[in-house]
This record gives structure tokens, C-alpha cells and sequence, in this order.
């Protein structure tokens, strides 16, 4: 019998953040992480079959380590510097084969819908692509929704072959950037151009508006991006609270 492809979502987390150490254990809610929070939404992804935590060998991050132990998160431990290596070994490590779909995600995006994210599997799957993204330029979500899907096969190849130093920094460089060897597909927002909306965390005025949606949606976890959107326009002093930060001004190499 022929095994079914998995879908094996990858989330790169790690305390030594350059602009906010640690953010991802910051509160959110009482209690809940950042990273837990985020965990919590990605549970509720009906594509997602196992979900990692990919952090690194930094002693720093071994209170993170301890963190997913404590609340019984699937982890794995790895290079700081080569994000790529990190990444093809923790889908080694927890079982990806030929035919098996690897998201990527960012501990940064707390807020992410699962419903996007399964909306960009979808999308992946039904056109064949070797990667996909609803991150690419020009950019039509908001930033923090960010969803990165590629094979197995493709992340094996930027594996054995990507040399450069920002291939290896950044996971999916080397296959943006070699269109000549990768299917690539680019998730458009269906709905209209949504990229003004800023959900990511990576500064402290991030941090201000993301605990300011968890709260006024808690007890709940399960809104949608489109609730976040119809909060933050109707609480327009919210919304700017980051309004004066660019968009993607580096990249994420959580």
C-alpha cells in the first residue's frame, strides 16, 4: 500500500532575536507564549499533519527547548546559522519522505490563520508547484500571514546544493532564486490587496497591537484574518500603532 503524502508544517523559533530578544516567549495572553499561541492556531489547520518547533543549538535557546517539553510541542535542535540544514534535518528527523510537503512557518506570526495557511497547501497542490507562497512580491496579505509550502524533493535539493551563505540563512533563497529548476507559484489573496496590515512581531509597537487583538478576541483563538482586519478598522488608533514600520525591511531568519 502506498504511504499518503504528509503535510509537515516546520516553525523556526529562537530566543536571540537582533531587534526582540525573547519575544518569542513573551505573553500574549496570561500564560500563553507567543510561540504557544501561535501553536494553538496552527493546531486548528485541517492540511497539517505534524507540526515542529525548529530552534537552535544557542545555549539561549535552551529555555525554549524547555518550554515545548513542558507543554508537549514536537521540537528539534539545530544549526543557528544554517537554517537550511536545520530545517531538512528536523523534517529527518520526524519522518519527511519523497512526496511529502513541508511548510514553512515563522514564530513571529502569532496571529496566523490556519484557514491561509491551508488555503496556500491547497493552492500548492492543485497546481503541481515545487514551491509556493502567498509572501512573494507583490506582496496581497497582510504581513504575519506568512506561508512558505515546498516538497521534500526540492528542500533536499537546496540542501545538497545551495552554497552560498544567504541560501543557507535563508530556507527557501535558493528556490525563489533558481525559477529554472523550481515550479514556483505565488498564492494571490483572493479577496482583494490586504498587505497594509502589519501582524508580525519584531518590534515592541508589534508587540503592543498583537497583545491588543489576543485580548480583544479572548477567550477565543479561533478568529480569522479577516476579523483581525475588520478589528483593526474599526479600532484605527490600534492599527497605526506600527503603521510606520516597512514591510519585510530584512528577512526573517528566526
Amino acid at each position: 500500500m502506498s504511504r499518503h503524502p504528509r503535510v509537515i508544517a516546520i516553525i523556526q523559533a529562537r530566543m536571540s532575536s537582533t531587534r526582540m530578544p525573547g519575544k518569542v516567549l513573551l505573553d500574549l495572553l496570561p500564560g500563553v507564549s507567543v510561540v504557544e499561541y501561535m501553536l494553538r492556531r496552527v493546531s486548528a489547520s485541517t492540511e497539517v499533519d505534524t507540526s515542529i518547533v525548529a530552534t537552535t543549538d544557542n545555549p539561549r535557546d535552551a529555555v525554549l527547548v524547555e518550554n515545548m517539553k513542558a507543554i508537549g510541542q514536537s521540537f528539534f535542535v539545530g544549526s543557528e546559522g544554517d537554517v537550511l540544514d536545520r530545517y531538512y534535518n528536523a523534517a529527518k528527523k520526524y519522518g519527511a519522505k519523497a512526496g511529502d510537503m513541508i511548510v514553512r512557518l515563522t514564530s513571529d506570526c502569532p496571529v496566523i490563520d490556519p484557514k491561509e495557511i491551508d488555503a496556500t497547501v491547497r493552492f500548492y497542490r492543485q497546481h503541481d508547484f515545487d514551491y509556493a507562497s502567498n509572501n512573494l512580491e507583490p506582496y496581497s496579505f497582510p504581513d504575519g500571514m506568512d506561508t512558505e509550502v515546498f516538497s521534500f524533493e526540492a528542500l533536499e535539493k537546496a540542501w545538497n546544493d545551495a552554497t552560498s551563505q544567504s541560501h543557507r540563512e535563508h530556507v527557501t533563497f535558493y528556490f525563489w532564486k533558481n525559477p529554472q529548476i523550481f515550479k514556483i507559484g505565488q498564492y494571490v489573496n483572493p479577496k482583494r490587496n490586504q498587505d497594509e496590515y502589519r501582524l508580525t512581531l519584531d518590534y515592541p509597537s508589534d508587540y503592543v497591537l498583537l497583545k491588543k487583538v489576543a485580548e480583544y478576541f479572548s477567550p477565543r483563538m479561533d478568529y480569522s484574518m479577516q476579523e483581525i482586519i475588520d478589528f483593526l478598522d474599526s479600532h484605527l488608533d490600534v492599527k497605526a500603532l506600527n503603521a510606520d514600520v516597512a514591510r519585510n525591511v530584512h528577512f526573517k531568519t528566526a
